[in-house]
C-alpha cells in the first residue's frame, strides 16, 4: 500500500467529495494520507478530517506564502501539536519565489516552527522555493537535525538533497517528477537513499502525468510512485513498501 505524505484535502476543492476521494484511494492502493496545515484559521478543518477518519493524519503550521501571523509564537503551535493526530510541525520554510522585499518575518517564523518542533519532539515538513541556501542555513543554525522531517515537493539539486539527508530529513517527490521536462529531478529521485524517500501529491496542486490539468487527489500518488519506481529500477510494490515504512518511522505512526 502507498501513503500520500502531503496533501491539502481540507481545501474547498473537496467539499462534498470525501467519499469519492476515499474510494479512489482504496481502488489505487493508497492506504493513508497526511493532511498538511497551511495556516491557523483553517487548521480546524484539517483536524476535523484527521479526527473523523482513522487513515488521515494532520500537521500544524503556517505556510511561508501566508504573510498573516508574522508574530506567530511557539505556544500557538505547541498547543495544537499536543493533539495525538498531529504528527508534524509545518508546512513551514522559505519561499522567495512568490514573495519579495523584506522577508525577515518569514525567516523568523521558520525559526519559530523549528523551535516548536524541537520542544514537542515532532518532525518538520519543510517547503523551500528559490531559497535553498537560506533554508539549509537556518535548519543548521536552529538544530533542525534534532527532530528531522521531510523536504516536501522536492525540486532542488542533488547537493541540496544530500545536505538535507545528512541532517536526517527525508526527500518527498510530487507529481512534478512525472513532468516531461523534469529529467534532472528524476535523477535526484534515482539517487535518494531508499530509507530517505517519500512520495506525495500536494493535492489539489500538481496533478501528475497523465492527470495534468485536473484537481489532484491522494489516489494519484500512485502515478508519482510508478514514475519513481521506474527511475530507480524497482517494482512498484517495493517502492510502496519502502516509502510507507519511511512514513511510519518518520511520523511515528502505525499504518496497520
Amino acid at each position: 500500500m502507498l501513503v500520500d505524505s502531503h496533501c491539502h484535502i481540507d481545501f474547498p476543492d473537496y467539499d462534498g467529495k470525501m467519499d469519492e476521494l476515499r474510494l479512489a484511494m482504496q481502488e489505487n492502493g493508497v492506504s493513508h494520507a497526511l493532511c498538511v496545515s497551511v495556516n491557523l484559521p483553517d487548521w480546524p478543518r484539517v483536524m476535523a478530517l484527521a479526527e473523523r477518519y482513522d487513515n488521515f493524519f494532520a500537521s500544524v503550521g503556517v505556510h511561508p506564502d501566508h504573510a498573516e501571523g508574522e508574530s506567530l509564537g511557539e505556544e500557538a503551535l505547541l498547543q495544537r501539536a499536543a493533539h495525538p493526530k498531529v504528527v508534524a510541525i509545518g508546512e513551514t520554510g522559505l519561499d522567495y519565489f512568490r514573495l519579495t522585499g523584506d522577508l525577515d518575518w518569514q525567516r523568523e517564523r521558520f525559526r519559530t516552527h523549528i523551535r516548536a518542533a524541537k520542544r514537542c519532539g515532532k518532525p518538520l515538513i519543510i517547503h523551500t522555493r528559490s531559497a535553498a541556501e537560506d533554508t539549509l542555513r537556518i535548519m543548521r543554525e536552529e538544530g533542525a537535525e534534532q527532530v528531522g522531517g521531510v523536504m516536501h515537493c522536492f525540486t532542488e539539486s542533488q547537493e541540496v538533497a544530500q545536505a538535507s539527508v545528512e541532517m536526517g530529513f527525508m526527500i518527498s517527490f510530487s507529481g512534478i517528477v512525472t513532468f516531461r521536462n523534469a529529467e534532472p529531478l528524476r535523477q535526484v529521485a534515482k539517487w535518494v537513499p531508499a530509507d530517505s524517500l517519500l512520495v506525495e501529491t500536494d493535492a489539489p496542486y500538481l496533478a501528475p502525468v497523465p492527470m495534468r490539468g485536473k484537481v489532484n487527489q491522494p489516489a494519484w500518488v500512485r502515478h508519482v510512485a510508478e514514475c519513481v519506481a521506474q527511475v530507480r529500477g524497482i517494482a512498484l510494490p517495493q517502492l510502496a513498501a519502502e516509502t510507507s515504512a519511511n512514513f511510519a518511522r518518520l511520523f511515528r505512526v502505525d499504518l496497520q
